[in-house]
């Protein structure tokens, strides 16, 4: 696999990321998919790209990959499987309830080269382990982790949180230190290789970066929060034209918005059939069965257009409806956001099953089921949950009693392309934004431990000491215990024993341009430097 192949995407402008740039993080994460073995945590903030990684990854690659995502719906995204079919799991899998396959059944998971999960971040610490043990049970290399597979983990864990059930939380917490992935037991003997996007290509706001990142990691102060309240408007009613989106933290009040919405337009309502075949189960569709509408109904397209004329999340307005006749299928005209119109047919979702195809040697998807529907649903109004992935320009978010769940306002706010894009029902406030402080303790200590990897401390000061003696200034990125990352110009000054509020470290006294003053910083929370002029 080159890297030539994936230096453009489609140009046009409905494309959320229109030619892509290939980043020294993607170029490094293609390569080790591609040419290592190595184990790998593919993170970054929304907009980043994982999705876009992920699907140049399986279209070019030569290796035998399987692709799975914790829940259908997030399978049905990537064209994938879910965790618990792939691995043959029932819904209640325990560890002592794994078990060794009969001979005829293990050729596909011990002829596969990679393992991929995506949405990495609602994966619990106890499934993963279950996968450990189905992989040593049912591979050759039985004393290795996840049976000597490469995994590849893609997600990020500010994002939307595994679930545990309130009965099982305190049995949960005698075995695990969080529900996260990274508590599992498996984790522990992996040698995971951290790969953080960093270039966001959803928005291009600088400002509005920071306020996303500072809600993402929980450092938001009242600057942020006064900047973005500028956007607070309880009575914003918006038209027809404004192709605006309310983000609800409940299914019913998405429901409900909709519902309503759709019957203040006077017309016919027209009604669309959808046609399943096989094994497709009714959680994991991705629209509704049956669905209703109207001509002047505002929808989101739920497929990306061989054409490149919508992509998943788009919005827009429906002008006409036809239904089927005798040898026409149904489809309707949407006038979509930048004025043009565009067909929309049927569209068919493939729930997939992988297969080891003995005569070829290749591992191969298997068709077991499918949806067959028009590719979009209501959308004056979705849930923050269901908005995950998605990019929009125009948004109203309604926070109702709260959020509920970590990175439930940093999903919501990350959707939108430009803060004036955001209407705000209610203020935000502090007390809506929480991050899992346990998320940031991994990511801190993990970033610490591949920074040292790469320049081991005794490295890290004589390169200090050098700078010190002839006067250079160094371009520094600092990392914080909040995993808050920030990029310094300084000038070194000493290294040595400093003192914190009575509290002795060693550390490094320098002039930083930024603050415009004398600082102190942590050698051992230094990740790169370099000279600058």
């Amino acid at each position: 696999m080159h890297l030539h192949q994936f230096q453009s995407k489609p140009n046009n402008e409905n494309h959320p990321y229109p030619l892509i740039e290939i980043t020294a993080e993607f170029e490094k994460a293609l390569n080790l998919l591609e040419n290592s073995s190595s184990h790998l945590f593919i993170t970054g903030k929304a907009g980043t790209g994982k999705s876009t990684l992920l699907e140049l990854f399986r279209n070019n690659t030569s290796k035998q990959v399987v692709i799975l995502a914790p829940t259908g719906v997030a399978a049905l995204n990537v064209k994938g499987q879910t965790i618990h079919s792939f691995f043959r799991f029932r819904p209640d899998i325990t560890l002592d309830k794994v078990e060794k396959l009969q001979s005829d059944l293990i050729d596909i998971y011990q002829q596969v080269d990679t393992i991929i999960i995506d949405e990495i971040s609602m994966v619990r610490a106890d499934l993963l382990d279950c996968v450990d043990r189905f992989l040593r049970l049912n591979c050759k290399k039985k004393e290795k982790p996840f049976g000597g597979k490469q995994m590849v983990f893609i997600g990020d864990l500010y994002q939307l949180p595994p679930v545990i059930k309130r009965g099982e939380k305190d049995i949960f917490k005698n075995k695990y230190k969080t529900g996260y992935f990274f508590s599992a037991q498996a984790i522990n003997d992996l040698p995971l290789t951290l790969i953080e996007l960093d270039k966001i290509f959803r928005q291009k706001d600088e400002k509005f970066i920071e306020i996303l990142n500072a809600i993402r990691n929980g450092t938001v102060n009242d600057g942020h929060l006064n900047t973005l309240n500028t956007r607070f408007n309880p009575d914003y009613e918006p038209s027809s034209d404004d192709f605006c989106i309310s983000l609800t933290t409940r299914n019913s009040t998405a429901n409900k918005i909709n519902q309503e919405q759709l019957e203040k337009i006077s017309g016919t309502l027209y009604c669309f059939d959808s046609l399943i075949e096989g094994n497709f189960e009714s959680q994991n569709f991705p629209t509704e069965e049956i669905i209703g509408l109207k001509e002047g109904a505002q929808v989101m397209l739920l497929n990306n257009d061989p054409f490149g004329r919508w992509v998943n999340g788009s919005v827009g307005k429906v002008v006409q409806c036809n239904q089927a006749k005798e040898n026409e299928s149904s489809s309707v005209i949407v006038e979509l956001t930048d004025g043009d119109l565009v067909k929309v047919e049927p569209y068919t979702w493939e729930i997939f099953e992988y297969q080891y195809d003995e005569g070829d040697s290749l591992i191969k998807t298997q068709t077991l089921g499918s949806f067959t529907q028009l590719p979009l649903r209501l959308a004056w109004a979705i849930t923050i949950h269901k908005s995950q992935g998605k990019t929009f320009d125009r948004i109203v978010l309604d926070l109702e009693r709260g959020a509920f769940s970590p990175g439930q306002v940093y999903v919501a706010l990350s959707r939108c392309t430009s803060l004036t894009g955001i209407v705000l029902k209610q203020p935000i406030q502090k007390k809506h934004i929480f991050a899992d402080w346990k998320v940031a303790d991994f990511l801190t200590r993990f970033q610490y431990q591949l920074s040292d990897e790469k320049m081991p401390l005794e490295e890290k000061l004589r390169f200090l000491q050098e700078a010190i003696e002839a006067k250079k200034k160094l371009e520094i990125i600092y990392l914080k215990t909040n995993d808050e990352k920030s990029k310094r110009i300084i000038e070194p000054f000493y290294l040595g024993e400093l003192d914190y509020q009575g509290k002795k470290f060693f550390g490094l006294e320098a002039y930083c341009f930024k603050r415009k003053e004398l600082r102190h910083f942590r050698v051992d929370r230094i990740l790169e430097m370099k000279e600058v002029e």
